[in-house]
């Protein structure tokens, strides 16, 4: 087999992407991030946990994976017609990952004979990767279904130890290696919050205290007021995701 001709470049090479491709967003409970998304034009909300009920949006209520197969593959036979995809939540697609998980083990010779409850039961924590190759099997199939795709996480609070003191931090709620895979593939995670002016705040600025973050260079390191949230009207307005999602 011969080499192939290489062009090596001679000047600065421009990036071609300029959106995030997958992004993550999380955030407290009830803090709007979902009437946040239905804001999204284009977004097609893939509901897992029936968060949207009382949302006019772009929406999908999905109870099963097998529906969300069947609803993938008609979005694929539709052309892809939305540019956004928003899977809502995660933490609830992790959950439904189970029984996968556990059929793909009990495919194996060693797991032929499991009759447990759930595959967490594996000892050493062995049920953990069977997790961690369902999720990032049926994320794969998600990532295909438009140019953008939005995973909404729940928070998971965690204690760190900083200059000798143990700090309450927040953290996105994934089950442990999962998480870590999850954020590496993401290009923006973004942590959602109201600031004391009642707005939402999508903050990518990284801390000890925060796992955040951006590679997009309109994002990294900011902090980008969202809408302004109304409590009366559960309702937000003043929208910017133009600040996300540049032309």
């Amino acid at each position: 087999m011969g080499e192939l001709e290489v062009s090596l470049p001679t000047e600065v090479v421009a990036s071609t992407v300029r959106n995030p491709k997958l992004m993550i967003i999380y955030s407290p409970p009830k803090t709007g991030k979902t009437t946040l998304l239905s804001k999204l034009e284009g977004n097609l909300i893939i509901d897992l946990e029936k968060g949207t009920k009382y949302l006019d949006a772009l929406k999908m209520e999905i109870d099963s994976l097998d529906q969300l197969q069947s609803t993938g593959a008609a979005i694929v036979k539709a052309g892809k017609p939305y540019k956004y995809v928003t899977i809502d939540t995660i933490t609830k697609l992790e959950e439904m990952c189970l029984g996968v998980a556990k059929q793909m083990y009990m495919g194996t010779p060693m797991g032929k004979n499991f009759d447990g409850n759930s595959i967490l039961e594996l000892p050493q924590g062995a049920g953990y990767f069977w997790l961690r190759q369902a999720f990032t099997m049926w994320l794969g199939k998600i990532k295909k279904l438009a140019d953008h795709i939005i995973l909404v996480g729940h928070i998971k609070d965690k204690y760190i130890e900083k200059k000798g003191k143990e700090v309450m931090a927040k953290d996105l709620d994934l089950t442990g290696k999962l998480k870590q895979i999850v954020t590496s593939d993401a290009d923006a995670i973004g942590y959602l919050y109201r600031d004391a002016e009642n707005s939402l705040v999508l903050n990518f600025k990284s801390s000890d205290e925060i796992t955040c973050g951006a590679r997009p260079a309109h994002l990294k390191g900011r902090e980008i007021t969202m809408a302004k949230y109304d409590e009366e009207t559960n309702d937000v307005t003043d929208v910017a995701w133009n600040e996300v999602f540049i032309d």
